[in-house]
């Protein structure tokens, strides 16, 4: 566009020359309302330079001499020279323009009359020019032409001639015969060296070429290529153009764009310029091209042409301008997605070649960067809020590219890649994210918001860790997050978010990883940290306290609940129920009852009971506390303290009777009772025991036993006359052997109980079970219910009517003889002399009872002989048994030895046989052996 001519134009720095210049300017038109009405702007000639005079004093001395001279000559020369020292100084000196016109009217006749004489002693084509101007002056156009013809085939080797000519082209291109003023046009051109005059001269040739139609627009052009090649022959010519030469430049560009606009566009402008060398100012063309059709609102066509330069020359230093020159087309267009476009396609095209840019052209990159970051990120928003989450994934993604770009050639380094860290978040670019977050934090010392940077980072890769934002290439683990940690903590220490990271890495690394000492390191910052919070603090504090429970280190453990309780019952802990003190309280009881239970284990009685019973204080009423007692109580049981273990365990009993803990105090009580030799009261302990048992019998009989160690009869015989009542028959042979066990002792504190005695033998007998001690006591039983029917039968008189009578002693004798027969079953050798002796005598007995019984009273002496021969008779079979049974028992001195029974039975013998037994005899016992010769 023109504005790039003008810009170079700017930087140039145009001295006035030091001396004054003679000069004239001839206006050749404007532009008329076609193409054929176009006119170039303006030409301006000058001549060689004046002395070294003030024009001004000079002008004064000549214009007097003019005014005050009567001689044509004379007039006439001083007129020619105030001329010349206008045009050449180009100073306003001599008569103003209506004395001009005044005086070269009045001087015409002069010219002509010189002329005529030919008595002119001057040059006469310095007179001949003059006279051309003077009729141009006046209006006398083809006069004036007329005398420069004559002055040019008259003068060929004038040096006013190429002017002339020029003047005759000028004539003929404003009378419309293009054709004639080329054909002068050239041949000026032709016959003069390089200089003003020839550039100009070009310059209208092509004007006249291009007159003449498109037939003649090719020469137009390749004439108006050497005009510009001779207004800027070098690239610095360019930043040197002088001030006049400005329009002829920007009119030349102007109607070479015309034409080619009006052709092929930018092609024929290539066309026309590939028959030379690449022209250092062809981006000119295209510019002035560019401008052309933008300002005709053919759009697309601009955009072309600024294409086709870039095209045309890939590498030249101008490009920049031309792309950023698409992007104001389209905005002029109001094509505002173009416009977009044409900035995305300059910041691709020169982003590896930032370096090479211009400092102006490099603002102008950072500037599109900046813009087109912004428009995608607020284009990733709306599309996120009206639900189309590719769409803003997609936008955002392009955002953080361009802000990526642009942070390493923007002094805003750490804010751009925070602004690109937060557009990667959005559009799931995880990895990426992090990295442009920790750039932001850690690689720009100035930026002022490095810490929310580095923050950002913190949190991404916290989230990282949680899976809310997780992709296949950004997994993080809490190492990468402990890392970045420790990065944000050395360079953020100050930070007051410190201590919620802390606290929270310190419940990430107990919960999730199961590390003690890590989750310990970050707990101990963050409690050590002077900026936590009471919610801080609060989390710090609760998981050192898990670590040291979950370490065994239970008195630290206890020190940390403590401080977790502090800070829960003195602040308001964010996101904590009402109900985080009774479990931090639970905790703190643990603690506290695992050191009892240590401190058992290490046989360190009294601190186990102390920590024991201390549980209760931190937890009342709770089943920890209660088992802390029960322990306690159970930790001096174990350690023998049997006193204070007692005194312990009837206290658990009596403050937690519902417990289920109470159940086994009973046995922990009947333990120590008996350990520390209180039989009596671990029985007594049993009974009561057993009142709440489903089953109470096991806990009675070991009470009984227990009784029976203490000796207290009254309370074990109790226990077996309940049992016995309650059980008829045993089950197994231990129960027998138990029960018979209890029916023996019972006997032995009452003697005479009959029906213990009956019990006892008969269900021996009864049994199949049986013991060498339950045989013995039910023989002996036998025995003595035995000697209680003797007695009975002893004890039953042969009256009359004696059948009667005898009847019921015989009665009374079996029953004798079958318990003595029982006894002898129940003890087989050990009683068998007693029993003997005892069925013996039952005989005996009797039939000493017949021989005395009554003789009834109405018999007569004879029948009363005669009947008491009868008793003889039935007493003597009685008495021959009781005979042959104490022999029997006699004999078993042989096998058995003498004993007391035998010996009563040799009494008894005596008694009955003298003649036999009764003698003076001892009685020994002996043992035959092998050897022994008796016989």
């Amino acid at each position: 566009m023109k504005r790039l001519l003008l810009a170079l134009l700017c930087l140039s720095q145009i001295a006035a020359p030091s001396f004054a210049q003679e000069s004239f300017r001839v206006e050749l038109g404007r532009d008329g309302e076609t193409i054929g009405d176009m006119r170039p702007v303006f030409l301006k000639f000058e001549s060689r330079p004046l002395p070294a005079i003030s024009p001004a004093e000079v002008a004064r001395r000549y214009q007097r001499l003019f005014d005050s001279s009567d001689e044509p000559e004379v007039r006439i020369d001083a007129l020619n020279r105030l001329t010349n020292i206008r045009d050449r100084s180009g100073q306003d000196v001599g008569f103003s323009p209506a004395e001009e016109e005044r005086v070269y009217r009045e001087v015409i006749d002069s010219y002509e009359s010189i002329l005529s004489r030919g008595s002119f002693s001057g040059r006469l084509d310095e007179l001949l020019y003059q006279m051309a101007k003077a009729h141009a002056l006046t209006g006398q156009a083809d006069q004036s032409i007329e005398r420069l013809k004559q002055l040019v085939g008259l003068y060929p080797k004038s040096e006013l001639v190429p002017e002339a000519r020029f003047r005759i082209a000028e004539s003929a291109f404003s009378a419309g015969d293009y054709s004639e003023a080329e054909s002068v046009y050239l041949t000026l051109i032709d016959s003069v060296e390089r200089g003003a005059l020839k550039t100009k001269a070009g310059y209208m040739l092509g004007w006249s070429q291009f007159k003449q139609g498109p037939s003649a627009w090719e020469r137009s052009a390749k004439t108006f290529l050497s005009v510009l090649d001779d207004f800027l022959p070098t690239p610095q010519s360019i930043r040197e153009i002088d001030r006049s030469s400005v329009d002829t430049i920007d009119d030349t560009l102007r109607v070479l764009a015309l034409m080619s606009a009006r052709k092929d566009g930018p092609e024929s402008l290539m066309a026309w310029l590939d028959d030379e060398p690449e022209r250092h100012w062809a981006y000119l063309l295209f510019d002035r091209l560019g401008d052309y059709y933008a300002i005709r609102g053919e759009f697309d066509a601009s955009v072309q042409a600024n294409r086709a330069f870039v095209r045309y020359s890939p590498n030249h230093p101008m490009n920049p301008l031309f792309m950023a020159q698409i992007a104001e087309v389209w905005e002029r267009a109001g094509d505002r997605y173009r416009v977009r476009e044409a900035r995305a396609n300059y910041v691709a095209m020169f982003e590896s070649k930032y370096a090479d840019l211009s400092g102006s052209d490099q603002q102008r990159w950072r500037q599109f960067s900046r813009g087109l970051a912004d428009f995608y990120y607020e284009q990733g928003a709306a599309a996120s809020a009206d639900g189309a989450p590719e769409k803003s994934r997609q936008a955002f993604s392009t955002a953080a590219e361009y802000y990526e770009a642009l942070a390493n050639r923007s002094d805003t380094y750490g804010e751009l890649l925070r602004l690109a860290g937060d557009a990667r978040l959005q559009s799931g670019e995880y990895a990426e994210a992090l990295s442009d977050f920790q750039k932001a934090a850690y690689e720009d010392a100035t930026y002022q918001e490095a810490d929310d940077a580095g923050w950002a980072a913190v949190v991404l890769l916290r989230e990282g860790v949680d899976g809310k934002s997780q992709a296949p290439e950004f997994r993080p683990d809490l190492a990468a997050l402990s890392l970045e940690s420790s990065r944000f903590e050395e360079h953020f220490p100050e930070d007051s978010r410190l201590p919620g990271l802390t606290a929270d890495l310190a419940s990430r690394w107990y919960a999730a990883a199961g590390n003690a000492e890590r989750a310990l390191e970050y707990g101990e910052k963050t409690v050590v940290n002077g900026r936590a919070s009471p919610s801080e603090r609060y989390a710090g504090w609760l998981t050192i306290a898990k670590v040291r429970q979950q370490q065994g280190e239970y008195e630290l453990a206890e020190r940390s609940w403590n401080h977790v309780l502090d800070l829960l019952s003195e602040n308001k802990i964010n996101g904590q129920e009402a109900e985080a003190g009774a479990s931090v309280r639970q905790q703190l009881a643990t603690a506290i009852y695992r050191q009892g239970e240590q401190a058992a284990a290490n046989g360190s009685v009294a601190s186990a009971v102390d920590h024991f019973k201390r549980v209760g204080a931190a937890l009342p009423n709770s089943e920890i506390a209660i088992r802390g007692r029960y322990d306690a109580a159970n930790t001096l049981l174990k350690a023998s303290e049997l006193t204070a273990a007692i005194t312990e365990l009837r206290l658990f009993r009596q403050d937690f009777p519902e417990h289920p803990l109470a159940e086994e105090v009973s046995a922990k009580l009947v333990h120590a009772y008996v350990a520390s030799d209180r039989p009596a009261s671990a029985a007594l302990e049993l009974l009561d025991a057993a009142e709440e048992a489903e089953n109470s019998w096991p806990l009675k009989l070991r009470a009984a036993a227990l009784f029976h160690q203490a000796g207290d009869t009254a309370n074990r015989n109790g226990v077996y006359r309940e049992y016995l009542a309650a059980h008829t028959s045993a089950d197994t042979a231990d129960q027998h052997i138990q029960m018979q066990t209890m029916r023996h002792r019972l006997l032995e504190n009452d003697t005479n109980s009959l029906k213990l005695q009956q019990d006892l033998v008969d269900r021996e007998l009864a049994s199949q079970w049986h013991s060498e001690d339950t045989l013995a006591w039910a023989s002996r039983s036998s025995l003595a219910l035995g000697a209680r029917a003797a007695a009975s039968f002893a004890g039953i008189a042969l009256t009359h009517p004696l059948p009667e009578s005898l009847d019921r002693k015989q009665r009374a004798l079996a029953l004798a003889r079958q318990r003595f027969v029982d006894a002898e079953k129940l003890g087989g050798e050990a009683v068998r002399s007693e029993s003997l002796y005892r069925r013996a005598e039952l005989y005996r007995v009797l039939a000493r009872d017949l021989m005395a019984s009554s003789v009834p009273a109405d018999l007569n002496e004879l029948e009363t002989m005669q009947y008491q021969m009868l008793l003889e008779e039935e007493a003597f079979p009685f008495e021959e048994k009781a005979i042959r049974l104490h022999s029997e028992n006699h004999q078993r001195v042989t096998s058995r030895g003498y004993d007391a029974w035998i010996g009563k039975s040799l009494e008894v013998l005596a008694e009955l046989n003298p003649g036999r037994y009764d003698r003076s005899v001892r009685w020994m016992t002996w043992t035959l052996e092998t050897n022994d010769d008796a016989g």
